[in-house]
């Protein structure tokens, strides 16, 4: 099993797949993504092996991240993998939501679990600001087909800006009355490269929080697998709420997961100083009982906080580079 120096177990994972990003969202990819040199992201054969690892050491969830996981043609064999071939319990997926309305059907098939869609504005103006796209109608549309098909839980994300979405909140309820869906309100973080974006933006999602508090929300206990948020429920709607503060004192305190980058290298914090490069023994089933190792060794000394109070991000330049 994957514990620490700090009695924390990590059985959740996430996997990026692909650091390429289609969106050119103003608090990750404001000028879009900027493609350098050629990267290998991990073959599928290299995925398959790990997963059988991760598995073999406790973790019970996956998730497949980016970039834009979509993006990857064999999306639907990556999920296959995780979820059949290697026996993972939960397999979940975050997403920008471009591919949904056409892809959802071929994801749920292959089976996926649990499905996290980011759309940080429900006006289309607004949306296309924040983000670049015109897809806001697409990516709905495809939300209601998820929720057709039978996913164990769809979440979507909305990152907290203060000018451009903090003042949709009512707005954001309004659309959960009917809707079978955690909404979750992600407090934005400092990275390398958005320092000035951050001071003019950033608002704590505690403010959200105690107004949800006073108007009959009701806290949901947190599941084992489950990640950061502090999830409400409510028995006048059909949707949930959730918040993810990074800024608040006891967020690291209950972190259950670690990361794993589209090139194989396993940051144990979003916001470690450098990943930790273990893809040598991703090449070959017979270096599993190595690479499990490896992986108990390198969360045994995962440190116990993040450095954002003090403004360290470490080598996190954007949020894209591990899917947040």
């Amino acid at each position: 099993m994957l514990f620490d120096t700090h009695d924390r177990q990590f059985n959740y994972v996430r996997l990026s797949i692909t650091d390429v990003c289609n969106f050119k969202c103003n608090y990750c990819l404001p000028d879009g993504y900027q493609h350098q040199a050629k990267k290998q992201f991990l073959t599928l054969p290299e995925i398959t092996n790990l997963t059988h690892a991760l598995r073999d050491v406790g973790v019970t969830k996956v998730r497949i991240t980016g970039g834009e996981p979509s993006l990857r043609k064999d999306l639907p064999q990556i999920i296959e993998t995780v979820k059949r071939v290697c026996d993972i319990d939960t397999v979940a997926m975050t997403t920008n939501g471009y591919r949904l309305n056409e892809q959802v059907t071929d994801w749920y098939a292959a089976g996926l679990d649990q499905l996290n869609i980011s759309i940080d504005s429900l006006h289309p103006g607004q949306f296309n600001l924040i983000t670049g796209s015109t897809k806001l109608q697409a990516i709905l549309d495809g939300i209601d087909k998820a929720v057709t098909l039978g996913f164990a839980e769809i979440k979507v994300n909305v990152v907290l800006l203060k000018q451009f979405n903090y003042a949709e909140f009512t707005h954001f309820l309004a659309w959960i009355k009917d809707k079978p869906i955690v909404l979750r309100f992600i407090e934005l973080m400092q990275t390398g490269d958005n320092e000035a974006f951050f001071n003019e933006q950033h608002v704590r999602a505690s403010l959200l929080q105690a107004q949800v508090e006073s108007s009959g929300w009701v806290r949901k206990i947190r599941s084992s697998d489950a990640g950061p948020a502090i999830e409400y429920q409510h028995p006048e709607y059909a949707g949930q709420i959730g918040f993810i503060t990074p800024y608040g004192d006891e967020f690291c305190a209950t972190c259950n997961r670690m990361r794993i980058s589209a090139t194989g290298q396993l940051h144990t914090c979003l916001f470690s100083e450098e990943g930790l490069d273990g893809r040598y023994l991703m090449q070959s089933a017979e270096q599993q009982p190595l690479l499990e190792q490896w992986l108990i060794t390198q969360a045994y000394n995962k440190k116990a906080t993040h450095g954002l109070h003090e403004h360290m991000t470490g080598a996190m330049t954007h949020l894209a580079m591990l899917g947040g």
